[in-house]
């Protein structure tokens, strides 16, 4: 398993990924122009880290915006947090903006379609 770390960018998220720790930060933007492309090596990292994960995942998603197909990928993402509850505790801290009604919603959404707990966590602009 290794770590994944990338850098934000004005069209990307920061991205970090450390399986040993059982830790995952999604933050930032996510507007990339291809992303599936950018999304794959998350996704790959955490099947690897299903076989062997820790006892603990936490997760921490900090989006300020994403795209259509940024969600397909973040669901996508979610749906792998989903199967690794099955044999690690998964916590996902979903954070939001105190204004941004649709940050929040969309955490919601998620929540709602995942069976993973999720933490709707409401921070100041």
């Amino acid at each position: 398993m290794e770590i994944i770390i990338l850098e934000g960018t004005p069209k990307t998220p920061t991205v970090e990924f450390k399986p040993l720790e059982g830790y995952l930060l999604l933050r930032g933007r996510s507007i990339p122009e291809n992303s599936i492309e950018f999304y794959k090596p998350l996704i790959e990292g955490l099947e690897a880290y299903n076989q062997n994960p820790q006892p603990t995942t936490n997760v921490d998603i900090q989006l300020e915006y994403f795209n259509t197909s940024s969600s397909k990928c973040v669901l996508d993402v979610l749906k792998k947090l989903e199967v690794i509850n099955g044999n690690s505790k998964v916590t996902i801290n979903w954070y939001y903006e105190e204004d941004d009604e649709d940050m929040l919603e969309a955490g919601e959404d998620y929540q709602a379609i995942i069976n993973v707990p999720f933490k709707m966590v409401e921070v100041e602009e």
